[in-house]
């Protein structure tokens, strides 16, 4: 048991260090190409449902694009909400100099529910030959149309960029380190010829490639919509980008509770669930280092068990500051990776627990879906 134990933890530190080179020197990054001339027109698509609190900051950094607004198709489709966010929407959108549509979703289309059911009303609004999705918590940067575009290359299908938490309060950061690490390994694993998932909240898609799936109303339903959209676009026969680099870099609000963070996660344990199963089976590999740990301590090796944790929250850190530096963002504080390791087993305890034990149905915006 012990000697098991020692190899996985052999075995899974060297492939953190793999990871966190081949992430440093940036391997297999794709290569922006030239922007089109003239410059394309892009239509920006935000399905929002009761966001009258986030909603104006996500709208403030469309407005602010590097981009020019005459070329900008923004359409916010209003998700039967029952705050005013349809009123917010106008009033952040009001004196724009680019094309702008708030929608009512009151009709379903085809097999589309909840956000995918949104995003298929805007796609058939908008007008542009490249659709870009975001969500109403998220702000974009300046840059983030020209970059993303620049990536749409011949044969891609979409293009998915950086999503890190902003927000005050250790919560906000520890959701802040998981969200860098975990997108960096999933860099990694697409830089290495792995296309392993998309991110509705920063994602651009041709409409090629969408009407090629027949659109969000033609796929099964799904409460990781984004993944089921990527999934769909690939099987066409379309290529992916995902992007790690600061010209993409949108910031999400974190979540603001425990329980908001656990429901959030189980929804997006439904897109785990579609994962190819060698996929999954990583996930699954980087996940038993705890139960190694307490195997190691078992049989004897108590101060093995403790070196070898040590030696996971430093090859963290080494992870978490590449990653930092590739993203342009700063130099995450030491002290907050002892405590991202409680972090990460408190949440992987309580999702277990909760996928054992509580309900199949997943609860987004006020709603229940199975």
């Amino acid at each position: 048991m012990f000697s098991f134990a020692f190899v996985y933890c052999g075995l899974w530190l060297c492939i953190m260090a793999c990871a966190t080179w081949r992430l440093a020197s940036r391997r297999g990054a794709a290569v922006p190409q030239v922007l089109p001339t003239p410059w394309p027109r892009v239509s920006i698509l935000v399905a929002a449902r009761n966001e009258e609190v986030a909603l104006p900051r996500c709208l403030a950094s469309l407005r602010a694009l590097a981009y020019p607004a005459e070329l900008l198709e923004i359409l916010v489709g209003d998700d039967g909400s029952t705050d005013r966010t349809r009123a917010v929407a106008e009033a952040a959108l009001a004196g724009f100099g680019g094309q702008h549509q708030v929608l009512t979703i009151q009709d379903n289309l085809g097999q589309a529910r909840g956000k995918a059911n949104v995003l298929a009303h805007l796609a058939q609004a908008a007008h542009a030959d490249y659709l870009l999705i975001t969500d109403a918590d998220i702000a974009v940067p300046p840059t983030w149309v020209s970059a993303m575009v620049q990536h749409a290359a011949p044969g891609v299908g979409t293009v998915t960029g950086l999503t890190v938490v902003e927000g005050v309060g250790l919560l906000a950061r520890l959701q802040r380190l998981d969200w860098l690490m975990s997108l960096a390994l999933i860099q990694v694993g697409t830089e290495a010829g792995q296309p392993m998932t998309a991110m509705g909240n920063n994602m651009l898609i041709t409409r090629a490639a969408y009407q090629a799936t027949g659109g969000y109303e033609a796929l099964p339903f799904s409460v990781t919509e984004d993944f089921a959209l990527f999934e769909a676009v690939n099987a066409r026969g379309f290529g992916s980008r995902q992007l790690f680099e600061p010209a993409v870099r949108a910031a999400s609000l974190p979540t603001g509770s425990w329980q908001a963070l656990i429901k959030q996660r189980l929804r997006w344990l439904r897109g785990v669930a579609a994962l190819p199963w060698h996929v999954q089976a990583g996930l699954i590999f980087f996940s038993g280092y705890w139960l190694a740990l307490v195997l190691m301590g078992l049989a004897g090796g108590l101060a093995w068990a403790l070196a070898a944790l040590a030696l996971k929250v430093a090859s963290h850190y080494a992870l978490a500051l590449a990653a930092s530096r590739r993203a342009g963002l700063p130099r995450p504080a030491w002290w907050l990776l002892p405590l991202f390791e409680g972090y990460s087993l408190l949440l992987t305890t309580h999702l277990t627990l909760a996928r054992l034990l509580g309900r199949r149905s997943v609860e987004w915006k006020g709603r229940q879906y199975q």
